[in-house]
């Protein structure tokens, strides 16, 4: 596992030993994540310190719905601040966790991106619960999510429950939800995620991507540096799994052209072909009220990911999704 170094006591960076700050949040999943990167880095870069420095978010210590402290971003403010400063060299985030380009301030590249997990959601029940699934529920049952994609998709597919905001990291949700004071009787969380926690029999359904459609950037964990910083962006590049940089880069292009907010219900998955070199966006914006989505599939060259996923998000803009883009309250 690496040193831990509270942000209080971050010493700067020796030049001549070339050390890595490397910020992430203390939760249990994060400091999972980040010890497969730095388990990667020190194989790769043996010579170099590694130095990891927890930084506590606000979404971490936020006791209500994210959607009142900024959504996503709540989760990256601190980070992305102690980044631009100086104070660290690199972050580490779930790519799902970022918000868009637009909805951060400039000067943040992502370095190095590893290999995609399980995109896939998944039903947990308390602890004790009878075995069910979502179709299963009884009508009213209160269904924990924050994502407006997961709410919304809750919305069209099964009308009959309720989805309701919860607070916290996965972690803290889990053991709120087994004691009864989550304000849920059950809750949605990705597949990915409960695996890092070694939780993956709290599964209770593994949701079908086909129609519980996945996250933009679902399964895939970020190393992000300063975009002026070559030296750190020179050590992080070949720590990237190619492929999955494809994935994430026609992703969040989809989703940046867009421009959605905290309150925006979509999903776009990557997919590729490397046989014919082709990525394949799958892109949809979904209606909060659980009505029509309006979907698109588009296709192009592998070595042009971000091209692809702004053509998807025009076409899904051309059809008429401008009015679904987080206006509904």
């Amino acid at each position: 596992m690496p040193h831990h170094t509270e942000t209080s006591t971050v010493m700067t960076a020796n030049p001549s030993t070339r050390s890595l700050r490397l910020g992430t949040r203390p939760s249990p999943m994060a400091m999972e994540q980040t010890a497969r990167f730095a388990h990667a880095f020190r194989t790769r870069y043996p010579h170099i310190p590694l130095d990891i420095v927890t930084i506590t978010s606000e979404g971490d210590q936020h006791r209500g719905p994210l959607a009142q402290i900024g959504g996503k971003g709540a989760f990256t403010r601190r980070a992305d601040e102690h980044l631009l400063d100086g104070s660290v060299e690199a972050t580490i985030a779930c790519a799902k966790d970022l918000p868009g380009p637009h909805d951060r301030k400039p000067g943040i590249s992502a370095g190095a991106v590893l290999p995609r997990e399980d995109v896939r959601d998944a039903l947990v029940l308390p602890a004790g619960h009878p075995p069910a699934t979502l179709a299963t529920l009884p009508p009213g049952t209160r269904v924990g999510t924050s994502a407006p994609r997961r709410a919304a998709l809750l919305k069209a597919l099964y009308p009959k429950l309720v989805a309701v905001p919860i607070r916290g990291n996965a972690d803290s949700r889990l053991r709120d939800l087994d004691s009864g004071v989550l304000g849920a009787d059950v809750m949605i969380a990705a597949l990915a995620g409960l695996r890092r926690l070694n939780l993956a029999d709290r599964a209770a359904e593994i949701l079908d991507p086909t129609l519980w459609l996945p996250a933009s950037g679902a399964g895939i964990v970020v190393i992000e540096h300063r975009t002026d910083d070559h030296a750190t962006g020179n050590v992080l590049t070949p720590l990237t799994h190619s492929p999955t940089r494809i994935l994430l880069d026609a992703e969040r292009a989809t989703l940046a052209a867009l421009h959605g907010n905290c309150l925006t219900a979509a999903s776009a998955h990557a997919t590729l072909n490397p046989t014919a070199d082709l990525v394949t966006v799958h892109a949809v914006v979904l209606d909060s009220e659980g009505g029509t989505p309006i979907r698109t599939t588009t296709t192009g060259p592998a070595d042009q990911p971000d091209a692809v996923g702004q053509r998807a998000a025009q076409q899904l803009l051309d059809a008429g999704a401008t009015h679904l883009l987080g206006t509904r309250p």
